[in-house]
């Protein structure tokens, strides 16, 4: 039987055609994996075309959710949702039912004290302006819940990460500034609830940053 839709070969794309048209498809692929899903999806900007168009903002933030999600589901299978277990018992009873009491009663010297409020899945930083070498003291406790946090530094191109937590309701301590810049906390409530956090320093700084 006669075909009379029988496409003529001359019509058909040569070899050298069909590459070319696979060569360009594999390439517009690759172009928008790097400057699209990898920005929005890892936070992985290579061209910086990510965070011109606030792609790669989405994906810091992305990666940020799925890594502590996944770390707050590992440390209930390691303690069973346990918040701080570095206390001694006296302190633990009266410091989780009533930490801001607690803070001011056992030590009246601080300088300098910040509270938020923290609804669910939002976050805060505090800064201290410190010199290389400074020490401040602080004590921190949350009410109502426990916060993930982290306590860090930045200051002259250089970065650190002193400590970081899951699920914790009271940290204290010595701050020693590793180079002369900005340290403090980052802090995310990650319960239910909304929580207040408070913190309490003193000691070698100049300035407390507030958000």
């Amino acid at each position: 039987m006669h075909n009379g839709n029988k496409p003529n070969l001359d019509d058909l794309p040569t070899s050298t055609q069909l590459i070319k048209s696979t060569i360009l498809a594999a390439v517009a692929a690759v172009a928008i994996l790097v400057t699209v899903v990898l920005p929005s999806e890892y936070g992985i900007d290579p061209t910086g075309i990510g965070k011109a168009i606030g792609l790669a903002e989405m994906g810091e933030i992305k990666t940020q959710l799925s890594e502590e999600a996944e770390a707050d589901r590992m440390l209930e299978l390691q303690n069973g949702g346990a918040i701080d277990d570095r206390l001694s018992l006296g302190e633990d009873i009266f410091g989780f039912f009533f930490p801001a009491a607690y803070a001011q009663t056992a030590t009246p010297e601080w300088t300098d004290q910040y509270s938020v409020t923290l609804t669910p899945g939002e976050g805060v930083e505090v800064k201290l302006v410190m010199e290389a070498g400074a020490e401040a003291g602080f004590l921190w406790v949350a009410e109502n819940g426990a916060v993930n946090f982290d306590l860090h530094g930045d200051g002259g191109g250089e970065n650190i990460s002193y400590e970081k937590g899951r699920a914790v309701a009271r940290a204290e301590g010595v701050l020693t500034a590793a180079f002369t810049g900005n340290h403090g906390w980052f802090w995310r409530n990650r319960d239910g609830q909304d929580v207040k956090v408070t913190l309490y320093v003193k000691g070698d700084y100049s300035e407390m940053k507030l958000p």
